[in-house]
């Protein structure tokens, strides 16, 4: 029911119980600051596991991230929206050792795709914390801008919202 999705450099496939714990070490460590963390090992998991239901309840949800040659875990790359958010959402969270090699924008550009394309999707956004300069930069080389009038919830507080443009707007 989950797909696996290749890049040049990735796999993204479903999530599985070996990818707790290293999911646990990104959300437990100043990484996750950016997103509310750092977090319990029982919050981590209840969103670990909201990431996966998400696939069964809405047909989208949260993909683990590896090299494809060597099978090394990078990180989590998910479509989603959190219940009352007013669009859908693409992000990504990687590991230290991942970062700065272009994983994220590579993972992210097949996950975008796959919700314009497959699910048919007519907006993406990426909520992004001010001080995520990481992240921003991501949003910045997959061409998302800032939409200062996307609708926004309390939970999203005073976060950027980056809009995503449709693949049709790239050529």
């Amino acid at each position: 029911m989950i797909p696996s999705l290749t890049t040049e450099r990735l796999t993204l496939r479903p999530p599985c119980l070996a990818d707790v714990p290293p999911y646990t070490a990104i959300m437990q460590s100043a990484r996750a600051t950016h997103m509310g963390g750092p977090f319990s090992e029982e919050d981590t998991w209840l969103d670990f596991c909201a990431g996966v239901a998400g696939w069964h309840l809405r047909g989208y949800g949260m993909w683990s991230a590896d090299l494809s040659e060597t099978g090394e875990f990078v990180g989590m790359i998910f479509l989603h929206r959190d219940f009352g958010d007013p669009e859908n959402e693409l992000g990504w969270i990687l590991t230290e050792a991942a970062e700065g090699k272009g994983y994220a924008v590579e993972a992210a550009l097949a996950a975008r795709e796959y919700g314009y394309k497959t699910l048919g999707w007519e907006t993406v956004v990426s909520y992004i914390d001010r001080e995520n300069q990481r992240s921003i930069k991501v949003a910045e080389r997959l061409d998302a801008v800032i939409d200062e009038n996307a609708p926004r919830t309390k939970e999203h507080g005073d976060c950027l919202i980056y809009r995503h443009p449709k693949p049709e707007a790239l050529h």
